[in-house]
């Protein structure tokens, strides 16, 4: 059977580099925002069409083929070459792409192949761009975690090594203080689109126009 993903010397499994992983899925969830901008703002889907193609290869080849051969990966492998690898499983990340493949063709037959759009391509874009935003803003790879719900004790190597059942260090605590500073926050923001809304809601005027007025 082919293996799926690298062997490295100290890992008693095949692993991924994680630094690659999440370079690709900001490289992804870039074209998929300025998509997904383009058909909120100007009801223009041809980005989409190309990005959801590409989407769909892109996850075909690291599922069905192999991860060191997905475009986005190359690109991200190159930008982060630099940097220490960070090892991490390559079976929950494969399951998680197969969540990401299964997305891309649903979304690949309705606007592709039908040439349509509705609720369901919606969800499903929506769905890959929260995936893909935890992987690239927190490291966290939503996918994976599912796969740990159904293969408890054989997950390794997660990013952060949150598979690990370990004590928080200090630094990661969130203390009483910084829950209340949160509550204020909120407390601050609900206060300003209460007051300040129609404010905030008026259009920006032009400096000089706003300068010569003050004269």
């Amino acid at each position: 059977m082919k293996q799926f993903g690298e062997s490295v010397d100290g890992y008693n499994i095949p692993v991924l580099n994680e630094r690659e992983i999440r370079g690709a899925a900001g490289i992804l969830f870039l074209f998929m925002l300025i998509s997904f901008m383009l058909i909120m703002f100007e009801a223009n889907f041809l980005l989409i069409k190309y990005f959801i193609t590409v989407f769909m290869l892109d996850m075909s080849i690291r599922v069905f083929i192999n991860p060191k051969y997905s475009p986005s990966l190359i690109i991200a492998r190159f930008m982060v070459r630099n940097q220490t690898p960070q090892y991490v499983g390559a079976a929950q990340k494969k399951f998680a792409w197969m969540i990401g493949l299964t997305l891309s063709t649903a979304m690949f037959i309705h606007m592709i192949i039908f040439n349509a759009y509705g609720p369901a391509n919606g969800i499903s874009c929506l769905i890959c761009m929260i995936l893909m935003f935890f992987e690239v803003a927190f490291g966290i790879c939503i996918g994976c975690k599912v796969y740990g719900l159904f293969n408890k004790g054989k997950v390794q190597y997660c990013p952060g090594e949150v598979c690990e059942l370990k004590d928080r260090q200090e630094i990661q605590k969130i203390t009483d203080i910084q829950v209340l500073v949160l509550l204020a926050f909120g407390l601050l923001l609900a206060g300003m689109i209460y007051f300040l809304n129609d404010y905030f809601g008026k259009n920006p005027q032009d400096l000089m126009d706003v300068l010569k007025g003050l004269k």
